[in-house]
């Protein structure tokens, strides 16, 4: 059974992106003026939060300190027809981007999202990732000339003369997985990555190569981190993931035999386990996987083939 991707932390596409309207600038300098539209205003990645660890969201139009301040500001979209921002306060000194913004304190979204809702930790980690994009996107990589935005901050320009290279934000897919054994007893494979506790297992992952589908990424990557081949290979669903741009993409894969053999770089151990010794790891205290994450969905789809 897929996974409901609308119980997935990041996505859920709660915002009209307003792709028709953001590449005129008029029509954004009005939802700047206009009192229902808000700010979300970031510093280094992490969400300014109020004392409470809500995420402030001043009205645009009485921010104007906030947004002069700004080293970047982006339209993200449309929230009930309320128009959203995003600015970075990057390079201001933390106390002055708290002060700015009204805040208490700077947050990564992640430690956050317990308390959030699903709306609201996609708008902040939307929010991150598109800003970190343009953190990163100073300069052409074609010519090195400087770099403009454009559609709201969708697109950066370049400024060289005889370039004009349009840059867009780029996503890095990347494949997880959870990979059964064949036959009985129904067994499921996790790994304990380098630098991982003793005794902390997850599913595995890795990016997309130039050149893969992503179920070629799949098999590849069983293959040379832990030695498995697998026969079968089926999407699961996918997840926003800007930290700082990736998108994880959820597959079961079946293997063809029970060898394993760790690639001793990524992973230092491998093994099998039942649904039996899972629920019992839960048990003591182990959860499965983070609360934000696919791999948690796969694991507990897996445990219960009726969700």
């Amino acid at each position: 059974m897929r996974i409901d991707e609308r119980s997935l932390a990041y996505g859920g596409g709660w915002l009209d992106r307003a792709a028709g309207s953001r590449t005129d600038p008029a029509w954004l300098a009005a939802r700047l003026a206009d009192r229902a539209s808000v700010v979300l205003p970031l510093w280094r990645d992490r969400c300014l939060v109020s004392a409470d660890r809500r995420p402030v969201r001043p009205a645009a139009v009485d921010a104007a300190g906030l947004l002069a301040a700004a080293d970047e500001t982006v339209f993200l979209g449309l929230e009930e027809g309320r128009a959203i921002f995003a600015v970075d306060l990057s390079s201001r000194p933390e106390g002055e981007a708290l002060a700015l913004a009204g805040a208490a304190e700077a947050v990564d979204v992640r430690a956050l999202v317990g308390g959030l809702t699903a709306a609201e930790a996609a708008m902040q980690a939307y929010a991150k990732g598109l800003l970190h994009w343009h953190r990163g996107q100073r300069y052409c990589g074609g010519c090195g000339a400087a770099t403009v935005t454009r559609d709201g901050g969708h697109t950066r320009s370049c400024g060289g003369t005889g370039c004009g290279r349009l840059l867009f934000p780029r996503i890095e897919p990347a494949v997880i997985v959870l990979v059964e054994a064949p036959g009985e007893p129904g067994r499921c494979l996790l790994a304990r990555h380098r630098g991982a506790p003793e005794g902390s297992w997850s599913t595995l992952a890795g990016f997309v190569e130039v050149g893969e589908s992503l179920e070629d990424a799949v098999r590849r990557e069983l293959a040379e981190e832990a030695g498995v081949s697998v026969v079968e290979v089926s999407y699961q669903g996918s997840q926003a993931w800007p930290f700082p741009a990736g998108l994880m993409v959820g597959f079961r894969a079946t293997a063809a035999s029970t060898e394993i053999r760790v690639d001793g770089e990524e992973l230092v151990e491998a093994r099998w386990f039942t649904r039996a010794e899972l629920r019992a790891r839960v048990a003591d205290g182990h959860p499965l996987g983070r609360i934000d994450s696919i791999d948690r969905h796969l694991l507990g789809s897996w445990l219960d083939p009726t969700r």
